[in-house]
């Protein structure tokens, strides 16, 4: 796709690293012509790809996907007005149809409550179609105002997943919320990266919301990022959709509701947690290329190696791997480079010496060396495979314990989160809130927070002295 561009900043320079491993690794190719706008590399969306198939593959168990249109009337759109204000600033309108004007403005979706949920109000009419259970991954739109960063603050979110239910009961929604938030640990489980779940103060839960749950990474320059949320929205939508059932007396009632989403977020956590110096390092689950194949090419034994290589590529894909063989006339040191600034998690050599031997040579992305049989190739490979993705676990696990500090002071607070995210103890009120946000710039993330790494010992307030509960404080992106 194109020629090796050199060494990466160090990751200590976070942003410049950020910025540079996008287009050397082929993530996402910033240059299109409107701002906050990109285009994926394939090697970026066959990451994308492969990450989202195993949140399809975790949602699919009990949810049904679905597709909803892009343009939302504005008559539907304006009809909840607590909804409409958290987003009005970030609206795009659609007033032309080719040069005539529209009878009704259209807005390009920046969340799909005001679009699905007239289709729910029709859809629902007993307790016997409840509940119900859909998902769409789509493209959202939000006119940011703030600075755009790919994956991370867009215009055009490409790969919003957004599940809405409807259920019976206020209890049934919330046990749906809880659901939601275990299948978010699961995945990010899978793409070992860590996260920490908290509950947003009233003031910034969703618009229209009863409350949120948030889901946040920890980034490598200390500020979190949330890469997840799930919304109990109560009766409030079902109240100005008309989103009703006949229960089991023959008697209407209100629907509740819930809503969770996650966006590409998950692939910048994915990103900036694993990779190093060298450029990306992919858990195998998620990697485009899981194995990468060098073979050491001798002159004279050259087809014989050719051979060779092409024998190892079919074994390994029949075995459910994916896998490139690189035949290119380079050296083997500028695809090592290649493959490494890729996040290919293992590295397959072999050489005249290796077939002579009966033996090949595997190296992962980390640099830990295996010499490999040739007649145990395939379980020693996936024993390899699992002790990587085991490393990367803890690896991150490591990462993320350090970045998290109790403390019980304005003067520790400001100093943690300049690393990481602080626990204190809050009272819950919006004064000490703001009080804690304004001494030393760090957004109050939430409480009733659920991680290992967090003791939930209740206290006293850091700023009032009033009996509190630990929340987690943080600069946020």
């Amino acid at each position: 796709m194109q020629e090796d561009k050199g060494a990466l900043p160090a990751k200590e320079t976070f942003s410049e690293w950020y910025n540079d491993i996008l287009w050397q690794a082929e993530i996402m190719d910033v240059r299109y012509p409107v701002k906050g706008v990109y285009v994926w590399y394939p090697h970026g969306f066959a990451m994308r790809k492969a990450t989202y198939a195993i949140l399809r593959e975790l949602l699919d168990k009990d949810h049904d996907e679905t597709l909803f249109p892009l343009l939302i009337p504005e008559n539907e759109f304006m009809k909840e007005a607590e909804h409409i204000k958290g987003f009005e600033e970030e609206v795009y309108w659609v007033t032309h149809g080719g040069t005539s004007e529209l009878d009704v403005p259209l807005a390009l979706r920046p969340t799909s409550e005001t679009a699905i949920y007239p289709m729910y109000a029709l859809w629902v009419r007993s307790h016997a179609d409840l509940p119900i259970k859909l998902y769409q991954i789509v493209n959202t739109f939000r006119y940011e105002t703030k600075h755009t960063r790919p994956l991370i603050r867009l215009r055009e979110i490409t790969s919003f997943k957004e599940a809405h239910t409807v259920h019976a009961t206020w209890e049934e929604a919330q046990a749906q919320v809880n659901d939601a938030v275990d299948l978010y640990r699961t995945f990010y489980d899978r793409l070992c990266v860590p996260v920490i779940v908290s509950r947003r103060p009233e003031w910034d839960k969703f618009p229209g919301a009863d409350y949120t749950l948030a889901t946040d990474a920890i980034m490598p320059d200390g500020k979190t990022l949330q890469v997840g949320t799930a919304h109990h929205l109560g009766d409030h939508f079902s109240r100005t959709f008309d989103i009703t059932y006949e229960d089991a007396q023959g008697e209407q009632q209100l629907a509740y509701q819930t809503c969770y989403g996650i966006s590409e977020r998950c692939i910048a956590a994915l990103i900036s947690m694993h990779g190093d110096d060298k450029g990306l390092v992919l858990p195998p689950a998620v990697a485009p290329v899981q194995i990468a194949i060098v073979p050491i090419i001798i002159k004279k034994r050259e087809e014989e190696i050719r051979l060779a290589a092409e024998k190892l590529e079919m074994e390994l894909t029949e075995a459910g791997f994916r896998v490139k063989t690189d035949f290119r006339s380079l050296r083997p040191g500028a695809k090592y480079y290649h493959w490494e600034m890729r996040g290919v998690p293992l590295r397959i050599e072999i050489g005249p010496r290796d077939i002579d031997n009966g033996v090949v040579m595997a190296v992962t992305r980390l640099g830990e060396k295996n010499t490999v049989t040739r007649d145990a190739l395939i379980p020693e490979v996936k024993a390899i495979m699992e002790q990587f993705t085991g490393h990367l676990k803890e690896r991150a696990e490591q990462k993320v314990q350090e970045q998290i500090m109790s403390v019980s002071s304005l003067e520790e607070a400001r100093e943690a989160a300049g690393k990481g995210v602080a626990v204190i103890q809050w009272c819950g009120c919006k004064e000490c809130a703001t009080s804690i946000e304004t001494e030393i710039d760090v957004s109050v993330l939430g409480t009733d927070v659920q991680s290992a790494y967090i003791d939930d010992t209740e206290g006293t307030c850091i700023i009032c002295g009033k009996p509190a509960r630990p929340a987690i404080i943080a600069r946020t992106y």
